[in-house]
């Protein structure tokens, strides 16, 4: 997500991190990179022209001329200034209203709205502990009811049926007399993909809007569309008070133009991100850390709340009591931690998340889908061994190697580099499970960066990193997983 732009950022400010005084002369050229990576990531010209201003203005301050590590102030001024214009914090949904509080979705054809909905439905049920009950109003698109009863079948929300003779309006009003009569918390419409400059299609949906008071009127909108789905935003905007927005296929999206020009030119919050096909990829946008993802200094935080929700914790305590115990780490537990990764996004997902891993050294990492593969065949190996073989890997001798090679269809030493990283991760779980584990832990992490400690920068003024690649060294792969 926001690759390129990552990218082009975290270079342009190298340049000045380890300034020992920032001018004029010497912000000039940053800046007008700056500029450039903003026009090329498709940010509406006025939004850049306004964030160069305000940076310009501020670094140029007194408070950053006697900072002790100028270069590190300039950093914090961009990011403070990127979190300033995507919005200063994340803006949650307002159901503050007598059930059920009414949610009318908007938005363009295609912009995967009826998906959205489902999305919703499913992070209000998980997360806010919320009963919801969706409809379709959209009488238009052929078997948009019917997707839309599947999505709510996928995700376990009540669905009000609808059919394509109705009025918009009947089955709306319809929709909430239903979600009164089932204690739904949460009713959410599903509305017709419309133009802009449709005004038929405008003028309806405006009356559906008059006509069901909603507390939220949320616009969908394609964020691959860049500043186009700002401007969009904007014209939906003067037909219909919106809300909030949400920005969709975000995980597809490495530019960021959209992201970074709805707030200004619409004056709405961007409220959730989505980040992929599966019913839970729905995030709330953060701007504080979706700006230091784009500056390279990760998102902890996110990846923290992630694992909260998606780590198997039954399965974590039970591994971790074993190895407290001095049981050791078996190739079924090897087996699960696969799996556990493939949970939270994979190794991409993971890395994206962590500080000093631009969208180059990412990029850098999985070239090829190298890793991804890897960990699948690894995957496929152990699946292909006997429960007691995955309890005993000392029982793995060359007959039953050949056995397994065969069944996973790989070759005899594929298998031996699977036993080979096993021994690795076992010494790995042993060293955390033994007292002052976690620092060893830490420090082979560091060395994992490029031998050369934590990225450079981390810990400068106000805790805010410096941006910049790992070390020479690049991110160090486990044995086996070559680049291609």
């Amino acid at each position: 997500m926001f690759d390129n732009l990552s990218d082009r950022l975290s270079h342009s400010l190298r340049n000045v991190t380890g300034t020992g005084r920032l001018t004029e002369d010497n912000i000039k050229d940053t800046l007008r990179e700056v500029r450039m990576a903003l026009l090329e990531a498709d940010v509406a010209l006025p939004v850049v022209k306004d964030f160069i201003e305000r940076i310009r203005e501020q670094a140029l301050g007194q408070e950053v001329m006697k900072a002790l590590s100028p270069g590190q102030a300039f950093v914090k001024i961009v990011h403070d200034e990127l979190v300033r214009t995507m919005g200063d914090a994340n803006e949650s949904l307002n159901l503050h209203a007598a059930p059920p509080a009414v949610i009318l979705m908007a938005g363009l054809q295609g912009a995967g709205k009826t998906t959205t909905v489902g999305k919703l439905a499913r992070f209000l049920m998980e997360r806010e502990k919320k009963k919801v009950l969706v409809a379709s109003a959209d009488v238009y698109r052929p078997a948009a009811i019917q997707q839309l009863e599947t999505v709510a079948r996928e995700v376990g929300a009540l669905f009000f049926p609808s059919s394509a003779e109705q009025n918009p309006i009947d089955i709306a009003r319809g929709a909430i007399a239903e979600g009164k009569l089932k204690f739904a918390d949460v009713v959410i419409i599903d509305t017709a993909g419309r133009l802009a400059i449709d005004e038929d299609m405008m003028a309806e949906i405006k009356r559906l809007h008059a006509a069901i008071n909603p507390v939220e009127t949320l616009f969908v909108v394609d964020a691959m569309t860049g500043q186009d789905a700002a401007n969009t935003a904007k014209a939906f905007n003067e037909a219909l008070p919106l809300t909030g927005v949400i920005l969709t296929k975000a995980d597809g999206d490495s530019r960021g133009g959209a992201a970074l020009s709805v707030r200004t030119l619409t004056g709405k919050p961007i409220k959730f991100l989505g980040i992929g096909e599966k019913s839970d990829a729905l995030e709330p946008f953060h701007p504080e850390r979706i700006a230091s993802r784009i500056l390279g200094m990760g998102d902890v935080l996110s990846l923290v709340e992630e694992v909260e929700r998606k780590i198997d914790k039954e399965k974590a305590e039970k591994l971790a009591k074993k190895l407290k115990k001095g049981k050791g780490f078996d190739l079924q537990d090897m087996l699960d931690q696969f799996q556990q990764m493939r949970n939270l996004g994979g190794m991409g997902g993971l890395l994206d998340k962590l500080p000093g891993m631009n969208a180059a050294a990412v990029q850098q990492a999985m070239a090829g889908g190298a890793p991804e593969k890897a960990i699948k065949q690894m995957e496929a190996v152990i699946l292909s061994m006997t429960p007691a073989e995955r309890r005993k890997p000392d029982l793995i001798n060359g007959s039953r190697k050949r056995r397994i090679a065969t069944g996973s269809g790989t070759q005899i030493q594929d298998v031996n580099r699977v036993l080979k990283q096993h021994g690795q991760m076992e010494k790995m779980m042993k060293k955390l499970s033994s007292p002052g584990g976690m620092m060893k832990m830490m420090r082979g992490m560091q060395g994992m960066m490029g031998g050369g400690g934590m990225p450079p920068g981390m810990g400068g003024p106000g805790g805010m990193p410096g941006g910049g690649l790992p070390g020479p060294g690049g991110l160090k792969l486990p044995d086996g997983f070559k680049k291609k």
